[in-house]
């Protein structure tokens, strides 16, 4: 996949439209309302997860497991680094900007890598790219089960009600279960689901615009971004780009001093500082749909994977440069 310069797509644009409409007719996709938005986002994320799980090659973690030293990095820095500045963010972040903006910040950083990016600028930049495969299926398998464990953990502090029994059932029943069934009906579905790739994007993108639609049409049907304006969207470009670069500083500081060669390095990178968009909306909704602020919530996952796809679209080329000068 040949990757030479970032630009908004389709994907990104559309998203953009279903915004701008949440804000003009909330009604139409706000739970209970004519479109029953609600009840199409529930099959959108099992959609979703079948999917993936069709698509989700195991055999990848039987490549290069013995490269440990990338893997503790990959992994360490996507569940334990992330997640610590994360909590920095919600517990300085109260004060300062609204806290459901707070709480998505601290989302945001549990949610796992991304498959398809971290790959593709992998190998646009010369790196391992059986190591990238390797380490985002790890993170997306990990990322099911320890991203709602650590939401849990925070959300009673903004008056979302959760327990961890209840969180588990959802996102067993709406993520774990989908991501099963696809996975034994891959032997028979994945010739014909890599022939049709692009159907089964467009299925999948279509699904999470569902999702981004619903989660702001709840939010400005209950009031929630008329009280706090624009103030979130311009508080998550600065605070997402800030976190973008500390990880980015650590990721480089942690692969020189573990001595790691060039290609692992690399994959390492793109695996650490990558969040995934199809991973965590779903997730989001699987946890919050009975919270009136989900549109903030994932408000600030939306501006981090744009901001993580310019910029490392930005360095994959420069790297990958470098090797062919």
């Amino acid at each position: 996949m040949a990757l030479v310069s970032w630009r908004p797509d389709g994907f990104l644009i559309a998203i953009g439209a279903v915004v701008a409409a949440a804000a003009l007719f909330p009604q139409l996709g706000a739970r209970g309302g004519l479109l029953h938005i609600d009840v199409l986002t529930g099959f959108a994320i099992a959609l979703i997860f079948f999917l993936h799980g069709a698509i989700l090659p195991l055999e990848a973690l039987r490549r290069g497991v013995r490269n440990i030293r990338l893997h503790l990095v990959a992994q360490g820095v996507t569940f334990l680094l992330f997640p610590a500045i994360g909590t920095l963010i919600f517990a300085l972040g109260g004060g300062w900007f609204p806290s459901s903006i707070a709480l998505g910040f601290f989302f945001m950083s549990t949610v796992s890598s991304t498959i398809s990016s971290s790959v593709a600028l992998t190998a646009v930049a010369g790196g391992d790219v059986a190591g990238a495969l390797f380490n985002a299926t790890l993170s997306g398998i990990l990322g099911v089960l320890v991203t709602p464990a650590y939401a849990s953990l925070m959300a009673h502090s903004i008056g979302v009600a959760l327990s961890l029994p209840e969180v588990i059932h959802s996102v067993a029943v709406k993520i774990l279960l989908p991501l099963i069934l696809g996975q034994l009906f891959r032997p028979t579905l994945w010739k014909f689901l890599e022939r049709h790739r692009a159907g089964v994007q467009l299925a999948d993108r279509s699904s999470i615009i569902l999702i981004v639609y619903g989660a702001f049409c709840e939010s400005v049907a209950t009031g929630v971004w008329n009280r706090a304006a624009a103030l979130p969207a311009v508080i998550s470009v600065v605070v997402a780009a800030a976190a973008l670069v500390l990880v980015s500083l650590v990721l480089v500081a942690l692969t020189r001093a573990l001595r790691m060669d060039r290609a692992s390095a690399i994959a390492a990178y793109f695996c650490g500082s990558q969040k995934s968009l199809a991973n965590g909306l779903p997730t989001a909704h699987a946890i919050f749909a009975g919270s009136p602020a989900i549109g903030l919530i994932v408000m600030p996952l939306l501006v981090y994977h744009q901001l993580q796809l310019a910029a490392g679209a930005v360095i994959a080329r420069r790297l990958g440069q470098r090797i062919t000068a």
